[in-house]
């Protein structure tokens, strides 16, 4: 029998599927399109432009781009909306809202007539939750990202959102700045469309999404208002009729090795923490889990080859004109699966065999002289977090790597806010900050694991501590913060026990967070703490009954790949 293809795919269930296609296509001309396009094989484009999404304001000429490509292979283009998470815009934070996106994004892939589909975003939780979906719905795909934004100017000097929105922001709190310039600086921040300029969450899943091969190559890194993107966004739409013509499925390109590949990239770019559980969510969606362990056996592995903020000096720009993501593949050749394909067909080996033009060795070190011997991030465990957390090596301070220090607690984000600039707060620079109930079923896990350094404290001098939490920072940010503690202290991880005054030891050396207090102890005082009470209605009961921890990559229990299991 031959499969639908086009107008007639999944049609809508009358009893009479004769009628059922004649209704469709009395109603598909209504919008005037010929009965020659209609006859035409579908491609989706799944847009999501927002007035909250700043990220996003090129969309409509990315859509037209696309379209072109895909009228110029013989398709036709159909543009839907989805739901688009504006990073900042949004309340308590995006995480609560990707799933939901990704939920959106498959259902409309798999209800509506199309052959394939291009799936558009770059705000940080818009590429996960889309490629999320398309393991999920499992057409040919294709995703494209609208790009970073490129650099502001302030007397002099570059700025690019948003690690230079906290630099300036941390020193505005230590009174280096006035109110005057903090102000002028917040108009020269974002000058353009794209998302952040940094390597933070956006740019990190734009990388992560071209070596998982769901992108072009070369595609990841183009800024925003660069011509070149239009240019991909076109081809993108001629590489996706070619594959109605001859499929490739996401299924088969996010592998094992694919995913292994697309770490060891994170490692290298020293890319974003919340990529850890991105990547964990798009590859439990295939059955594919990486360990903890071998996470680490990974970024003990790999160099760190990137210079840009927020561990180096450079932006995404740099990034782009420095030689891009086909610059770090050719220096990373010797340790990536060279067998995993791409959209256009070609195995990453293909790729690589062809020639570099150029690489600006400011910007994309070579791997005999890197940043860093190691990887940017590493699992670590302990008592605190028998479940993981992670750790952002290469944006912390090297000499807080092995500490003992003395436990300032917050118990929410709300007393985090009223305390934290109290100029009573009993704090030094040598304790640990420690805020719980911030996980992903307490609070939705939100960017707030980057704790501000204590104002009395900025004010003396004071740059960064260790800090730590079950919740998550921003891509864009630094210091020596470990973040996702698993479990959360909101369902009874033994983060809830940490009680001000105690002792905790913290050492890069050995991967390990411990509570220096006896496990009977931890035991009694977790037997005491309330249980948190769950939102009753709509989609937060929803997601507060199935979302799961950040090992498990924050997805909703049932949409994750029964079959998935630890690699």
């Amino acid at each position: 029998m031959t499969k639908k293809q086009g107008l007639t795919r999944g049609l809508t269930n009358y009893g009479d599927n004769e009628f059922a296609a004649y209704l469709r296509k009395s109603f598909a001309r209504s919008m005037g399109i010929s009965n020659t396009m209609l006859d035409k094989p579908i491609v989706g484009i799944a847009m999501t432009p927002s007035g909250f999404n700043n990220c996003h304001r090129s969309m409509p000429d990315l859509v037209d781009a696309v379209s072109r490509g895909v009228l110029a292979a013989g398709a036709l283009p159909r543009a839907f909306p989805t739901i688009s998470l504006g990073e900042v815009f949004l309340n308590p934070t995006s995480m609560v809202y990707r799933n939901l996106m990704a939920m959106d994004t498959e259902e409309m892939v798999t209800a509506q007539p199309m052959d394939a589909v291009v799936m558009i975003g770059g705000c940080d939780k818009t590429v996960p939750a889309q490629l999320m979906a398309a393991a999920s719905a499992n057409i040919p795909t294709i995703q494209l990202v609208t790009g970073p934004m490129s650099t502001g100017r302030h007397r002099g000097e570059r700025l690019g959102a948003c690690t230079d929105c906290r630099r300036f922001w941390a020193k505005f709190r230590a009174n280096e700045i006035d109110q005057a310039e903090i102000s002028t600086i917040e108009g020269k921040l974002s000058t353009t469309a794209g998302s952040c300029g940094v390597m933070g969450t956006a740019s990190t899943m734009a990388c992560i999404a071209e070596t998982l091969g769901m992108s072009l190559p070369d595609s990841a890194a183009i800024p925003a208002v660069h011509s070149a993107r239009l240019v991909a966004a076109e081809e993108s739409g001629t590489a996706i009729v070619e594959l109605i013509k001859k499929p490739i499925l996401p299924s088969d390109l996010i592998t094992e090795k694919s995913v292994e590949n697309a770490f060891r990239v994170l490692m290298a770019i020293s890319g974003s923490t919340n990529a850890i559980v991105h990547l964990t969510a798009v590859a439990g969606r295939r059955g594919i889990r990486i360990s903890d362990q071998r996470i680490n056996e990974i970024s003990d592995e790999t160099p760190v080859l990137v210079n840009l903020k927020p561990v180096g000096e450079g932006y995404m720009e740099d990034f782009f004109a420095a030689g891009g993501m086909r610059a770090v593949l050719h220096e990373l050749k010797d340790l990536l699966h060279l067998d995993t394909v791409n959209v256009t067909g070609q195995t990453l080996a293909e790729v690589l065999d062809e020639p570099l033009d150029w690489v600006d060795r400011t910007t994309i070190k070579s791997s005999d002289k890197p940043i860093s011997d190691v990887g940017g991030l590493i699992n670590v465990k302990g008592n605190i977090a028998p479940d993981g957390a992670i750790f952002k090596r290469a944006a912390a301070t090297p000499a807080l790597f092995e500490v003992e220090g003395r436990a300032v607690v917050f118990e929410n984000l709300e007393d985090l806010a009223n305390r934290i600039d109290d100029p009573d707060l009993d704090v030094e620079a040598n304790d640990i900050l420690v805020l719980k109930n911030a996980g992903p079923i307490a609070a939705g896990m939100p960017e707030a694991g980057y704790l501000p350094i204590p104002k009395k404290l900025a004010q003396r001098g004071v740059k960064d501590m260790v800090r730590l939490s079950d919740a998550r920072m921003s891509g864009t940010a630094f210091g020596t913060i470990i973040l996702h503690i698993s479990p959360e202290a909101g369902i009874g991880g033994p983060l809830a026990a940490i009680e001000n005054g105690d002792k905790i030891r913290f050492s890069v050396k050995n991967k390990r967070i411990d509570l220096l207090v006896d496990d009977n102890t931890i035991a009694e005082r977790l037997q005491n703490k309330p249980k948190i009470t769950p939102p009753l209605r709509g989609y937060k009961a929803l997601y507060s009954k199935t979302v799961l921890q950040a090992p498990e990559g924050c997805d909703f229990d049932f949409l994750v790949h029964a079959d998935s299991e630890s690699a």
